[in-house]
């Protein structure tokens, strides 16, 4: 995500030299930099020219504190410009009303409306809300039924619709349904167009005061780069937009979009889509992607991964095995799996990691298939094969193997690689010197 921008915002740190204060010629070099790194991102230019001049406001006569270079002063006044660029903080859902509390999506065909529909009730529901989910888009039939499936998969209500109904008759019956079965939220999937066009335009704004949304969210693909800001631009012309959703940011490389679309149109992002998976939207902290472009990770967002989605109690029981060194075995080694796919996978965990620390990661990245077949082949041991590992000869290899459907070499390498995280379980429950001393040991093949 974003890895144009922050690998040329990382050579700013290296390149700046200077004396205790920065100023308008020890600068010069760095701000050019940026203002090429905001270029290539696809930032619109009105944007960059703005932001590099306040950039150079802010940062001339700031003092260098004796324990940073000049490079990672200027970095500071950065992060403080690009939070402030992206919208200062975060700006949560105005759902103080009364019930329900509609929520209008709008935007272009293939931008993730209904995906985006169906990844926000679950956002929204998870805060013990009461979600209903409607589609008002009768041009494109399967968009109904996507979204009804959706709303299965997560596990909220959802109000059928046809292609035959109006639109504005739709929103309307599901606004009196919603009021009648006590519904706490009502999210609109509007229909899209591949371009703008003013029957479109019409039609939203009519649905738009028909329903009286309390929240009217353009969804917008990241990877559009200039195309989504000059697109948010004419929907905002058109609606009173209250926030934007990012969608596919995880696969813009450049950010242009993230950077701009706040002050083309002065609506507020609100979610950014981060997979295409249902769990993959998060609330869009400006300070937090700021850092993470800055390629200093965003650190907080995985802490609040690791206590939604970690179960604490079996935490507990492994940081006890680990303490102790002892009972680890491969439904712990399986149960960990299962935890870390339920933060997005390891891709995901990288990502909000600082630079250094994700670069040094890159060489373990694990395929997610990979990961699928380890879960079979543990799936098709025995309880007390996977308690006993030991106990697997070569007969016993071979029904696993088939179970799994995998080469009984596939099975040999995930004991390999069990066996070696039991030894450092082992090496850390010594403490930081046995450790140590072992890992030289295991590496030297002793």
């Amino acid at each position: 995500m974003l890895e144009t921008l922050t690998d040329r915002l990382s050579r700013v740190v290296k390149t700046l030299r200077g004396e205790a204060r920065l100023t308008d010629a020890n600068i010069q070099d760095a701000l050019r930099e940026v203002r090429l790194a905001l270029l290539e991102a696809d930032v619109a230019l009105p944007v960059v020219r703005t932001f590099v001049n306040d950039l150079r406001e802010k940062a001339i006569g700031q003092e260098v504190v004796s324990s940073l270079t000049p490079g990672q002063a200027l970095i500071g006044v950065v992060a403080r410009e690009l939070t402030a660029l992206m919208g200062g903080q975060a700006e949560p859902l105005q759902l103080a009303t009364k019930p329900p509390a509609v929520i209008l999506l709008a935007g272009l065909q293939g931008a993730g409306k209904t995906t985006t529909a169906a990844k926000l009730a679950r956002l929204i529901a998870r805060d013990r809300k009461k979600v209903l989910l409607v589609s008002a888009d009768v041009y494109r039939p399967a968009a109904i039924e996507q979204l009804k499936t959706l709303a299965a998969q997560i596990g909220v209500d959802f109000l059928p619709s046809s292609p035959s109904e109006k639109p504005v008759a739709i929103a309307q019956g599901a606004v009196d349904w919603a009021r009648r079965h006590y519904h706490d939220v009502l999210i609109v999937d509007t229909a899209g167009r591949l371009s703008i066009d003013e029957a479109m335009m019409k039609e939203i704004a009519d649905l738009h005061a028909a329903v009286h949304p309390v929240e009217t969210l353009f969804v917008v693909d990241a990877m559009q780069g200039q195309d989504a800001v000059n697109t948010a631009r004419a929907f905002h012309d058109a609606l009173p937009l209250t926030g934007v959703v990012l969608t596919k940011l995880d696969g813009d490389a450049r950010g242009g979009a993230a950077l701009s679309v706040r002050q083309v149109t002065g609506a507020p992002i609100k979610f950014a889509g981060v997979s295409e998976k249902i769990d993959g939207l998060e609330v869009f902290h400006p300070e937090r992607m700021a850092s993470r472009i800055l390629g200093m990770g965003d650190v907080l967002s995985l802490i609040e991964d690791a206590h939604r989605n970690v179960d604490i109690e079996e935490a507990k029981k492994l940081a006890k095995k680990v303490k102790t060194g002892k009972g680890f075995d491969l439904d712990d080694f399986k149960s960990q799996i299962a935890q870390m796919r339920k933060m997005g996978g390891l891709a995901a965990l990288v990502d909000k990691l600082p630079a250094e620390v994700a670069r040094a990661a890159q060489g373990t990245t694990i395929d997610e298939r990979r990961i699928a077949r380890i879960e079979g082949i543990i799936n098709s041991m025995t309880p007390g094969e996977r308690v006993k590992p030991e106990i697997l000869k070569a007969s016993r290899k071979r029904r696993i193997a088939a179970g799994a459907g995998v080469t009984v070499q596939e099975v040999n390498q995930l004991l390999a690689q069990f066996e070696q995280t039991q030894k450092m379980m082992k090496l850390v429950s010594k403490g930081p010197q046995k450790m140590l001393r072992g890992l030289r040991n295991m590496m030297a093949g002793r």
